[in-house]
């Protein structure tokens, strides 16, 4: 006869653990920022490579910002990326000397340079160097009311993807005039420069932080050309054409546009799609000049061109906005490039601006 089992000892039970504070939600921005503090400089300098212009510096601004990050936090944030944390982080250093070698390997020396001081001094910016960082619309506020000569001055100062946005929100009847003076602009003398940063700190706050006096140009004014929108940019070369043709010329010989792809050199094209995504390529490549589909399609793997144009004739007819959309972030991606130094662009101009 089986013995009955005897019943185990009740046990009280445990009480609940204190639920611990919810740590404050950061930003996408702030959550790279730390991933690239805990790679270390080589890798962080790889990671930033491959990244627009504008997300290094909000990234590289949010690294020079942090302070005192938590193990816990850290912890939280590597786990969305990789599944175990190193041991050995580049966590606590946070400081500016870091910011400023990993920018300069991804980016090199000379174009590093003005973002390491955009990103760790712009913190405290003031007068010109302030409007930088600014939003466009806000920058537009401020120079509307400006004499012309004065806008230009401030628009060459800018980066020419920011006063693109600033030119576009003006009144048509200055953007035109604007950017003839800029085209005009053949340096400005640093006491003048600096007089003009005093007004612009008058118009919201404190001192100035200018070091260059060479802003302005054929160049410049072309570069800004390149960033706008299509139908602004005609309009704007068109009533520069009427009322100086030469300028307006030259300026259009130094704008590198999509169908001058076309004139780029295979090994440079090949560097380019490795930055553009398949559905913007596909939808650039609607309205592109037969010459420029060709070059793009025979520097990809038979396959992915097969692909490539499938996925185009299967997606049917596109609105002309999306088209020269996704053509001017692929020009953009040329330049950060052309700029870097990794590929050479050919077209209208000696150069690219």
């Amino acid at each position: 006869m089986a013995q009955a089992s005897t019943p185990a000892p009740k046990t009280r039970p445990a009480p609940p653990a204190k639920k611990a504070p919810a740590a404050e939600p950061i930003s996408g921005v702030e959550r790279a920022a730390i991933l690239l503090l805990s790679l270390g400089e080589a890798e962080a300098a790889e990671v930033l490579k491959h990244m627009g212009a504008k997300d290094v510096q909000k990234v590289g601004a949010a690294m020079a910002s942090m302070t005192n990050v938590s193990r816990d936090r850290a912890t939280e944030v590597m786990d969305s990326f990789v599944e175990e944390l190193d041991a050995q982080t580049s966590l606590g250093i946070g400081a500016d000397d870091y910011v400023r070698r990993v920018l300069v390997n991804a980016l090199g020396q000379d174009k590093a340079s003005g973002l390491v001081d955009r990103i760790l001094l712009g913190r405290n910016s003031k007068g010109l160097e302030a409007l930088k960082w600014m939003e466009t619309r806000a920058v537009a506020d401020i120079v509307r009311n400006e004499h012309p000569q004065i806008v230009a001055i401030v628009l060459a100062y800018l980066d020419p993807d920011q006063a693109a946005d600033v030119l576009a929100q003006l009144p048509e009847r200055m953007r035109s005039d604007v950017l003839m003076r800029i085209a005009r602009l053949d340096g400005i003398q640093p006491t003048a420069l600096r007089e003009l940063d005093e007004i612009m700190e008058k118009q919201f706050t404190g001192g100035g932080n200018l070091k260059s006096s060479s802003v302005g140009g054929v160049k410049v004014a072309a570069g800004i050309l390149n960033l706008m929108d299509s139908q602004l940019e005609q309009s704007i070369v068109g009533k520069i054409g009427e009322l100086d043709q030469e300028l307006s010329q030259r300026i259009q010989d130094l704008m590198f546009v999509f169908d001058d792809l076309a004139e780029v050199d295979d090994r440079s094209i090949q560097t380019l799609l490795r930055e553009v995504a398949t559905d913007t390529l596909g939808m650039a490549l609607k309205g592109a000049d037969p010459r420029v589909r060709d070059k793009i399609l025979k520097n990809m793997s038979k396959r992915a061109a097969e692909m490539l144009v499938e996925d185009m004739e299967s997606k049917g007819p596109a609105r002309l906005a999306d088209v020269e959309a996704a053509q001017k972030e692929i020009l953009a991606a040329a330049r950060r490039l052309a700029d870097a130094g990794t590929i050479v662009l050919g077209g209208k101009g000696e150069e690219f601006v």
